[in-house]
């Protein structure tokens, strides 16, 4: 049976192929020689076979590539994106009543792109796109519910009683208990209080109706990281393509 060494010189006269060591580097691995030194150390496998000769050369599109068992995707036809969606946009690409779309944002330079979640209509921030099918499915899928950050602004002066007690213990909406994962006052007067909170759940609304069953209705939602991809300095209403080290980030964090 042919190892994944021989099966990679296969590929060299693939003109999809690339050497193994700049495909890492594309991937955000380090420089050509860092990645060398990961294949000479044993930490590369090609098709689940080790690779330790340089000079191999994989196809990215048909062969699959890990580094210390987690997997490496690149493709050349895959673009990820960090979106800043403003308030009063609809989290679609298309919309029959003729409303802001995400769409009217990234236009359509991208093919097959979609997003991965949504926002409610009067919420903004941070939502991911992406026309790799697969990252999308596992980002989205309830089995890694991946934790998401938000700056909610709400009515009245919380305390950080409330807010323990929002982790601690939870409340109980209409589809059943949920608990915050973090709850922590950013600033506070009489009248408004603004509090950073980090959950799991991916449910409709779900910050706006915590705080509104227990009397803080949410004024502002702002979506500031999901996983380990940040908002960061993007501009309301901009975009942005994730590099390859964010998408590893990200793929790893939902188990690809």
């Amino acid at each position: 049976m042919p190892n994944a060494y021989s099966r990679a010189q296969k590929a060299h006269d693939d003109s999809n192929s690339i050497r193994l060591q700049k495909l890492l580097a594309q991937a955000g691995f380090g420089s050509r020689r860092k990645c060398e030194e990961m294949i000479t150390d044993g930490r590369v496998e090609v098709d689940g076979e080790l690779v330790t000769e340089l000079g191999s050369r994989v196809n990215p599109k048909t062969q699959q590539v890990r580094v210390d068992g987690s997997r490496v995707r690149v493709n050349p036809n895959h673009v990820t994106l960090a979106l800043n969606k403003p308030r009063k946009v609809l989290s679609a690409m298309d919309d029959p009543k003729g409303r802001y779309t995400l769409r009217d944002i990234v236009g359509d330079k991208y093919e097959r792109i979609f997003h991965m979640g949504r926002l409610d209509y009067d919420s903004e921030g941070l939502i991911l796109m992406t026309n790799d099918g697969e990252l999308s499915q596992h980002v989205m899928h309830p089995k890694y519910e991946v934790e998401k950050t938000y700056v909610a602004t709400v009515e009245g002066r919380l305390s950080g009683t409330v807010c323990r007690r929002l982790v601690k213990t939870g409340v109980q909406l209409d589809d059943g208990w949920i608990k915050l994962d973090h709850c922590a006052i950013i600033d506070a007067n009489r009248d408004y209080t603004m509090v950073k909170v980090v959950l799991h759940s991916g449910k409709n609304r779900i910050v706006r109706r915590i705080f509104g069953s227990i009397g803080f209705p949410v004024k502002r939602l702002v979506r500031t990281q999901i996983g380990p991809i940040k908002l960061g300095d993007l501009k309301s209403g901009s975009y942005r393509v994730l590099s390859q080290t964010e998408v590893r980030s990200l793929s790893k964090e939902v188990g690809l």
